[in-house]
């Protein structure tokens, strides 16, 4: 998943950037409404986790303006408020969850994960095609029941290809979901990452073919 977290204390944002990284899940940071509003003008994020109290406009502003422009992305809100007015508040707002700082990472990475799984009508943290089984909580990957061991970009490029199934994915629609505005990286790097995940999920049920001049789509064997 992509992450935009709206942050302006640094030190959690460090953090909190550290740690999603960690497991796979790019997330970039801006610390102000405005900065946001111009981040996601022009780039598509999963998820925004955002703070209320922030420089300039605060965080229900942008929250209530989201909603009102009929843009439906998941928003978990992360804040030092924990009154039930404010809870309530951001909740009729549009909000999808609310957290009180200071948070475990690991359950914002679990609440994380349960929001997209509801959005995208899921029960479970496992996916099932076919002979292949991707558990995107532990990272557990199996081929006809055995495990496979991948790194981490292969892991998360082929998290991208079953969330996309049966459509071409290009080169910058694969680098906007790996990498963060300041990792740097190469078209040859992702064609890398592909070639090594292809020759580990030889055996398995997910095919990823090259469309010559548009980029790649990843299908699943009946």
């Amino acid at each position: 998943m992509r992450i935009l977290l709206i942050e302006d204390n640094e030190a959690l944002a460090d953090a909190t950037q550290e740690y999603f990284r960690q497991i796979g899940h790019p997330l970039d940071w801006t610390i102000s409404v405005e900065q946001a509003q111009r981040t996601l003008s022009w780039d598509d994020f999963d998820l925004l986790i955002l703070d209320i109290n922030l420089p300039g406009r605060s965080g229900y502003q942008l929250l209530q303006s989201l909603r009102q422009k009929g843009n439906t992305i998941p928003v978990l809100i992360l804040t030092a408020r924990a009154e039930i007015d404010d809870r309530v508040s951001a909740l009729d707002l549009g909000a999808d969850d609310y957290m009180v700082k200071p948070v475990d990472f690991r359950e914002l990475a679990a609440r994380c994960r349960a929001l997209l799984r509801r959005e995208r009508g899921e029960a479970s943290n496992t996916i099932v095609c076919g002979n292949l089984t991707v558990n995107l909580a532990t990272h557990q990957i199996t081929v006809n029941n055995e495990p496979v061991e991948l790194r981490l970009r292969e892991r998360q490029l082929l998290e991208l290809f079953l969330k996309n199934l049966d459509r071409v994915l290009t080169k910058e629609d694969i680098a906007n979901r790996l990498y963060t505005f300041d990792e740097a990286h190469t078209p040859n790097a992702i064609e890398q990452t592909l070639t090594r995940l292809r020759k580990k999920l030889t055996d398995s049920s997910l095919h990823i073919k090259t469309i010559r001049g548009l980029g790649y789509l990843g299908h699943i064997d009946d």
